[in-house]
């Protein structure tokens, strides 16, 4: 039986693992691999060399340290999270039953796609799914922002005080109704297209156009420097659903230690109700988490 059990590999799980690790817990990391969501860099048009990121440098680190020290790792999917005589079992996919005395869910989120073409041949060749990771690199550059929700209003007001030119490509009626709304809604450098719909992703060894459909039908097509797909995320947290307390979206819900309402259960990164999903903010997530998880510990170590 672990003292712990981190159950996710990117910025959060890694952040919580090496922490644990210092502290001299038996930890296990259960993910399907490691470093999540910052495994995946955007190449942008005539942007050979970006900055250094200092979020995923930092993964990258923990990463190859967790190599250097020979960490056992297991890479496996899991299925469910739940009690087990006075601690947690984890049911990976392939069947293996993993037990530990606590357990930190970093599972993280996952991004809901458009499903038309284009779309999984231009990922990350001109089109993310993360605006503002990318809006520094904007200036003197269009952009097109895609989605229906209050995630792509922020993320299009964001991009506007950088980019020359932003397209708003979804939203429609009473999302508007916010100053951040009117704020787009009467801003230069910003083109609000309601209820137009994304239909394709064209482009050449980068993603160069989408071809909108118009609320009347109308065919037209958008050309950018690059493509944002900005909808509601969705928390990979089923697997703890009958285990702690889900706000309505789903996200797990912790306090400001990282607790979820079950003691020796806790939480961190983009799957919690956490304030943005950020690496850096997820590896902030992960140190808490880890260290409430040691105190929560310590009194059987």
């Amino acid at each position: 039986m672990y003292d712990l059990i981190i159950v996710g590999g990117g910025p959060a799980g890694l952040t919580a693992t090496m922490y644990a690790l210092r502290k001299r817990l038996n930890v296990l990391l259960v993910s399907k691999d490691l470093g999540g969501q910052a495994n995946y860099h955007m190449a942008i048009p005539s942007v050979e060399e970006q900055p250094a990121a200092l979020g995923i440098d930092m993964v990258d680190s923990f990463k190859a340290e967790l190599e250097r020290q020979g960490f056992a790792y297991q890479i496996a999917a899991v299925k469910q999270v739940c009690r087990h005589c006075d601690g947690f079992a984890v049911h990976t996919e392939e069947g293996a039953v993993l037990l530990a005395a606590a357990v930190i869910i970093a599972s993280g989120v996952q991004h809901q796609r458009l499903n038309v073409p284009g779309e999984e041949k231009y990922l990350m060749r001109g089109l993310s799914y993360s605006a503002v990771s990318y809006a520094h690199l904007f200036g003197g550059r269009t952009a097109v922002i895609i989605g229906d929700g209050k995630l792509a209003l922020r993320s299009a007001a964001e991009m506007a005080l950088v980019a020359d030119h932003v397209h708003l490509v979804g939203p429609v009626g009473r999302v508007f109704d916010s100053p951040l709304g009117n704020k787009l809604r009467s801003a230069e450098n910003v083109t609000t297209l309601e209820g137009y719909q994304v239909v394709e992703v064209s482009g050449d060894d980068y993603a160069r156009s989408v071809v909108v459909k118009a609320p009347d039908g109308g065919i037209s097509r958008v050309k950018a420097d690059g493509f944002f797909i900005e909808m509601v995320l969705i928390p990979n947290s089923q697997i703890v659903a009958d285990l702690v307390d889900l706000e309505p979206k789903g996200h797990i819900q912790i306090d400001e230690r990282n607790r979820t309402n079950v003691p020796g259960v806790f939480a961190a990164g983009d799957v919690s109700d956490t304030y943005v999903e950020r690496v850096l903010v997820a590896m902030g997530g992960g140190a808490k988490a880890a260290l409430s998880a040691y105190a929560y510990l310590l009194p059987s170590l």
